[in-house]
């Protein structure tokens, strides 16, 4: 015991002193200071890459600007063309049809798969990096080069249904009715990324619940219904969220395909691409920029409603305990 408690009296309250105090406000700034260092790096990068930009095209989609003379203030006019430009119209339309058919396809395909392959198959990890390697290639110039002579009018496709019976098959990029669906084949075949998460997600339903079912007479589409299509919508919502996001900003495979023009009648006329024939083929920057923004207004709202309308279909399992 101490001698203060021996006596009998209350022992006296240690006060700190100012050098100690200022030694201790010393560290924490120190510590601050090193952290901030620390976020430097990412702090630049955000202000000069992201929003800089960002702000600067949003000044730009105000004014009438080609790169070579300076910008002429011109408020909403911009954003009023877009409504008479039957064009951007089109692409519009095109855009959406891509994103309603491909997006809901590809899930589909890689949940397909993931199931598959998620029956304990031998040599899984060398099966999911083959079937991974499309999402890698998908988006390449090559892959798309490939896919216009695969479905061109002497392509590998025509002469394999040649040999079949079908003796005047059409050209299938250049054909108005079936060029968008051409693409949407290779954003299918794109399948990996959402495969990969569909499998991990898998691995992680408890055993338990199937061996319940089971016990219980469900049988194998019950079980899917009842047990892992709803302990798989988190990720549904998470791969529905990303791969939407990157199909609206598709724009190699449509340039590559459709020779940089948009296809026949205008029928691959991705809006990215258009955003890029106006912005860099004919120098509307001030057009390009408000297009963009207009973009990213629509993936925003698309978003928005996916995820305002999760709480009706995502289940945790976190909400039945």
């Amino acid at each position: 015991m101490r001698r203060s408690e021996l006596a009998g009296f209350p022992e006296a309250p240690t006060r700190v002193g100012p050098a100690r105090l200022r030694l201790e406000l010393s560290d924490r700034s120190r510590e601050t200071i090193a952290g901030y260092v620390f976020l430097l790096p990412w702090l630049v990068g955000f202000l000069g890459l992201v929003l800089g930009p960002m702000a600067a095209s949003l000044w730009l989609s105000l004014t009438r600007y080609d790169l070579l003379s300076p910008p002429v203030w011109v408020g909403q006019q911009n954003y009023l063309n877009l409504l008479s430009d039957t064009r951007y119209l089109q692409s519009v339309r095109v855009t959406l049809t891509y994103v309603g058919v491909a997006v809901p396809l590809r899930l589909v395909f890689a949940l397909l798969l993931a199931l598959v392959l998620n029956r304990g198959l031998r040599g899984l990890d060398l099966y999911r990096a083959i079937f991974y390697v499309p999402s890698l290639l998908g988006a390449s110039v090559a892959i798309a080069i490939l896919w216009r002579q695969l479905f061109g009018g002497e392509g590998v496709l025509n002469q394999f249904l040649r040999l079949i019976g079908w003796q005047a098959p059409p050209a299938w990029v250049v054909d108005p009715r079936f060029a968008i669906f051409t693409l949407v084949v290779l954003a299918i075949w794109e399948f990996g990324s959402p495969m990969i998460i569909f499998l991990a997600g898998l691995r992680q339903i408890p055993r338990e619940l199937y061996e319940a079912a089971m016990v219980d007479g469900a049988g194998p589409l019950s079980r899917f219904f009842r047990i892992t299509l709803p302990l798989l919508t988190p990720l549904v919502l998470f791969n529905l969220v990303l791969q939407m996001i990157g199909a609206f900003q598709a724009f190699t495979p449509a340039y590559i395909v459709s020779g940089g023009q948009g296809g026949p009648v205008d029928s691959t006329l991705f809006y990215t691409l258009y955003l890029y024939l106006q912005a860099f083929g004919s120098l509307h920057m001030g057009y390009g920029a408000a297009m963009a923004w207009i973009l990213l207004a629509i993936i925003a709202l698309v978003t928005a409603a996916i995820f305002a309308s999760s709480r009706r279909w995502v289940f945790y399992m976190e909400q039945s305990r």
